[in-house]
């Protein structure tokens, strides 16, 4: 397999945190949407990242669906995600929010780097989207007096979060206030210091 897309996306680096925790092998080609659009676009019409190449040439796209195919090439019990039930529901739940939480983030970061006079109103909805999506998530891991989100096993939701909060605070530090997410920050340094997230990992590179 081959994965496209640099590590300093939350979105590539989950798939590349999930492939190492599964022990999966592949090439990584960390290809930039800003510089390397046109080579993107033929593997994937879109030219966005994830791109996950499969052996036989399937290219897939958007992280969720990459994620699932992962999932089903392992044993359910190493899964990242239940196959069924109500732990697979809440953990793409929490996982949806984090990913929304950080297109908002990208948005607000593209209206500022490619408009030279940037939507102000555009930008107070993102920020109070942002803001009102951290608060349910604080409220919902500070809830939570377990190792991870879910318990003490780890899943694609505590990924997610942990990635998002890097991006968060590399690529626009005024843009959140992670200061008043104590249990979210405890949570992402929990992780991050786990060797799949030093390894898997690349300081963020704003666009030129």
């Amino acid at each position: 397999m081959i994965l496209i897309g640099q590590y300093d996306s939350s979105f590539v680096r989950r798939v590349g945190i999930a492939l190492g925790l599964y022990a999966l092998p592949f090439e990584h080609r960390p290809c930039s949407v800003a510089g390397d659009f046109a080579r993107l676009q033929e593997v994937s019409p879109l030219g966005r990242v994830p791109v996950l190449v499969l052996d036989d040439g399937t290219a897939m796209t958007d992280t969720f669906v990459i994620l699932d195919h992962l999932d089903s090439l392992v044993p359910e019990a190493r899964a990242l995600c239940p196959r069924a039930g109500p732990l697979r529901r809440e953990v793409l739940r929490v996982s949806a929010l984090a990913s929304r939480l950080m297109d908002k983030g990208v948005s607000a970061f593209y209206e500022r780097a490619f408009h030279a006079a940037p939507s102000e109103a555009w930008l107070a909805r993102c920020h109070a989207q942002i803001a009102a999506t951290l608060a349910r998530l604080e409220a919902e891991r500070a809830a939570a007096a377990t190792p991870l989100w879910f318990g003490a096993g780890l899943t694609h939701a505590d990924i997610a979060v942990a990635c998002v909060l890097r991006h968060l605070a590399e690529s626009d530090p005024g843009l959140a206030d992670l200061s008043a997410c104590p249990a979210l920050s405890a949570h992402a340094a929990a992780l991050e210091a786990m060797p799949v997230f030093r390894e898997v990992f690349q300081p963020f590179r704003p666009p030129a």
